[in-house]
């Protein structure tokens, strides 16, 4: 059976930086994999990053509801499972609930072609003051991880759990995190985590948030000032605009692509060989009318 590996964690956290250096380490090891971008975006960014991994790429995305991604996600797994690989990647949306996983997986024929490797759940070390909502998606990543891979700490600060544990309590549900449940990122060692497999355990259930809550922008074929992007980042990340949790894309400075990442507490822009003018705002509530007029003079 094909071993299947889950990587979760909330907007930003830093799921696709961590997938390229997993992926390094399982294609050094001689492992045929693929990449699955599985994502309720119409544009799908993150795949665009990956390009430079010499392994399978696919992707499931955009512009359809709950039940029509399910099929797409269930087809392209089974069309996958006929290519020869030895181990399945999935990337999900930052915004995603891991019983979808669950789900999907143990249906037929699914159930027959794959076996679940790790999940594993990338947190920042500075989330704290999620919505309601967001804590729910929070739990819904992090309960049933093998691993939880801490991401932007500094100096070697070591991570306070309570948050984290207070959501599992508010949700009833029974895990408690502790030193041994977490690998900072600085200091991780693949080969100490390349089995750390996964949990089962059980917690309140709220609807499906996804579709009500949480929405994206896209601001696309405008070419954008680095400078006009950063200052308005500031604006969109004031609440006038909704809870705005991530903005992201590509930004082209100086006949050159950069990608951008952007959240409440850091700005990463980092050149790449490709890219497209777009910039998406992810997060609760958006004011999308007021949010485009932000871009409608660049």
């Amino acid at each position: 059976m094909i071993k299947i590996d889950l990587i979760t964690g909330f907007l930003g956290s830093g799921k696709t930086t961590f997938i390229i250096e997993y992926a390094k380490y399982l294609i050094s090891n001689g492992e045929k994999i693929c990449i699955l971008e599985n994502d309720f975006g119409a544009v799908n960014v993150d795949m665009m990053l990956l390009s430079n991994l010499d392994c399978g790429k696919e992707m499931v995305s955009g512009g359809c509801d709950y039940d029509c991604h399910i099929r797409r996600f269930k087809t392209k797994l089974i069309s996958m499972a006929m290519m020869g690989y030895q181990r399945v990647i999935i990337e999900p949306s930052g915004i995603y609930d891991t019983d979808e996983f669950f789900d999907v997986l143990y249906e037929e024929p699914l159930d027959s072609l794959y076996e679940i490797g790790n999940i594993f759940c990338i947190y920042d070390f500075n989330t704290k003051n999620l919505s309601y909502e967001s804590r729910y998606i929070l739990l819904s990543e992090s309960a049933n991880c093998g691993k939880l891979i801490i991401t932007k700490r500094n100096n070697n600060e070591l991570l306070d759990l309570s948050y984290l544990n207070s959501i599992m309590n508010e949700f009833k549900c029974n895990r408690i995190f502790n030193e041994n449940d977490i690998i900072y990122k600085d200091n991780i060692n693949y080969d100490e985590i390349i089995n750390s497999k996964y949990h089962s355990y059980d917690h309140i259930k709220i609807p499906v948030v996804m579709d009500n809550n949480y929405d994206s922008v896209y601001i696309l074929d405008k070419k954008i000032n680095l400078d006009y992007l950063i200052n308005t980042s500031k604006l969109l990340f004031s609440g006038k605009y909704g809870n705005v949790e991530r903005i992201k894309g590509f930004i082209n400075i100086n006949n050159k692509w950069n990608s951008i990442n952007i959240t409440k507490n850091e700005c990463n822009i980092n050149e790449i060989n490709d890219g497209q003018n777009v910039i998406i705002i992810i997060g609760e509530e958006l004011n999308k009318d007021k949010i485009e007029e932000l871009f409608i003079g660049e």
